[in-house]
């Protein structure tokens, strides 16, 4: 049975609401390139009235509904969400495997990960509470002093389209258990799942405005929102390019900002590894989400002794992928999200060929599949340190291979680019992991893994690949503001100037 897309409107101030300039955009499903609903083109008009949303939403009550509001109160709504999350888990699995294209079994991982993340703010919105006052040590006995960390105000989050729903959750869940005003526009490749996130929203009676949910492309909805001056804060996840766009708006007004932006991540493979478990943690590396994420190990540096047969195994273990369409069982790489991004993919392919490069698995079209974005799987070797495809982000299922000798040059090799998300290294040698680990210059090390991720640790990057860490104690601290409080404690007077009362 073809699963049906919700037809939904723009989330404002708790309502859905129609967009001011009533345009849709069309959903393409991009394993069979057909349109499968539309979503609404939110523009500068609604913005206006979002960020007013949620402007309401923080003072309402001089803020005792929300923003005041104890932690265990915002908690309480950030687990109900959690709840509805799980109980729908199976079809907003569905809608995000035919909206974006990951496979359904990861989609239905990543649903998890969204119950969870919220379940993990709320613990951390409870734990605010008791945080709050803390005392901070003086040298002077005659004053007291202690912190305050209150939301930093109305947020506004601009999420991408790999992992649409947990992405926008990312940011939500710890902006909300903050006690922040939130306006998410999610990237207009895939909205579904974040509508369907209002609707949870309303079901739970989140008090109107808190979170406010725009669909709409970048120009017309992301850059006025990045540009507001009553948003407070920008958090976005999303190329470099745009990145320093939303740096420049927000530089105008000297508006904090948290940027998780693009990578070129490498992965170290030593030579004393076991060759099937390393091969198979470097196709996850770079082929997890088709390709499609930002800390994807997708530079392989590998030592030379036994690059030849890591290869062959590693190519083994590729072409033993199933490609299909996401719904299909057991598919573990489905298509390209989009037209666009699937010609960008295969023409980084094309390019790295007339560089002289070699194509030694993938790089086409499967045949099996005469319609959707899809790409196989491809390993790329014959490759220079100059070539477009070992220094530029493809985000698709490209694997670039180059070989070293010694520990320095591997590592000269991992650290010679602009990013610095991700970094791994696969060795059974403990020293020599904890050792590269610190050498590697990246905000995420694996050790004998790749790409796993857990809420409570954080998450970011160094160089150009962005700067503040979400998720953790990290994600929480994105959206609050410090206060100090300083008490003079004495009966005496402060003696500074000289007493006009006395003669």
């Amino acid at each position: 049975m073809a699963v049906q897309i919700p037809s939904r409107q723009l989330f404002i101030d708790g309502e859905w609401r129609e967009p001011v300039l009533k345009k849709r955009i069309p959903v393409i499903n991009p394993a069979t390139e057909q349109i499968i609903g539309d979503i609404p083109a939110a523009t500068a008009e609604d913005v206006e009235l979002a960020v007013a949303a949620a402007r309401r939403a923080l003072s309402r009550n001089k803020g005792k509904d929300w923003a005041s509001a104890s932690g265990a109160v915002r908690a309480k709504f950030l687990r109900a969400i959690a709840a509805k999350v799980t109980e729908r888990k199976s079809e907003l699995a569905k809608l995000e495997a035919i909206d974006c294209g990951k496979p359904l079994d990861e989609a239905a991982w990543d649903i998890d990960d969204v119950a969870g993340c919220f379940e993990y703010y709320a613990d951390l919105a409870e734990g605010l509470d008791a945080k709050q006052k803390a005392p901070v040590s003086l040298p002077m006995e005659t004053f007291k002093s202690y912190v305050l960390k209150e939301p930093i105000g109305v947020v506004g989050l601009i999420t991408p389209w790999n992992y649409p729903l947990l992405m926008a959750t990312w940011k939500v869940a710890p902006a909300l258990a903050a006690g922040c005003a939130a306006v998410l526009k999610p990237s207009e490749l895939a909205s579904i799942t974040c509508l369907e996130l209002a609707e949870l929203c309303r079901e739970v009676g989140l008090p109107p405005g808190v979170l406010n949910i725009l669909t709409g492309l970048g120009p017309e909805a992301g850059a006025p929102l990045a540009s507001h001056p009553n948003v407070d804060k920008i958090a976005f996840t999303g190329s470099t390019a745009t990145g320093s766009k939303i740096m420049t708006a927000a530089a105008q007004m000297v508006k904090p900002v948290s940027l998780e932006l693009g990578g070129k991540s490498p992965i170290i493979v030593f030579e004393d590894v076991d060759l099937d478990k390393a091969a198979e943690w470097t196709a996850f590396g770079c082929f997890w989400t088709n390709g499609q994420i930002c800390s994807a190990t997708s530079r392989l540096i590998v030592h030379e002794s036994i690059a030849k047969e890591f290869l062959d195994r590693l190519v083994k273990w590729t072409r033993n992928i199933k490609i299909s369409d996401p719904l299909e069982e057991g598919c573990r790489l489905g298509p390209i999200v989009s037209e666009g991004q699937y010609e960008k993919v295969l023409k980084f392919i094309t390019t790295a060929k007339s560089e002289g490069a070699t194509i030694l698995c993938g790089g086409v079209r499967p045949e099996h599949l005469k319609k959707g974005f899809f790409v196989e799987p491809t390993i790329i070797t014959d490759v220079t340190t100059s070539m477009q495809i070992w220094r530029e982000e493809v985000f698709g299922p490209v694997l670039s291979v180059k070989t070293f000798s010694t520990e320095e040059e591997a590592l000269e090799l991992a650290n010679d680019t602009h990013y610095g998300l991700g970094a791994a290294l696969i060795s059974n040698d403990l020293e020599r992991c904890d050792r590269v680990s610190k050498a590697l210059q990246a905000g995420i090390v694996w050790i004998n893994c790749s790409q796993p991720c857990f809420c409570q640790a954080p998450w970011g990057g160094n160089k150009r690949s962005g700067f503040g860490r979400e998720l953790g104690e990290w994600g929480l601290d994105n959206y609050l503001s410090v206060k100090q409080v300083t008490k003079y404690v004495s009966d005496e007077p402060w003696g500074w100037y000289s007493s006009p009362s006395k003669p």
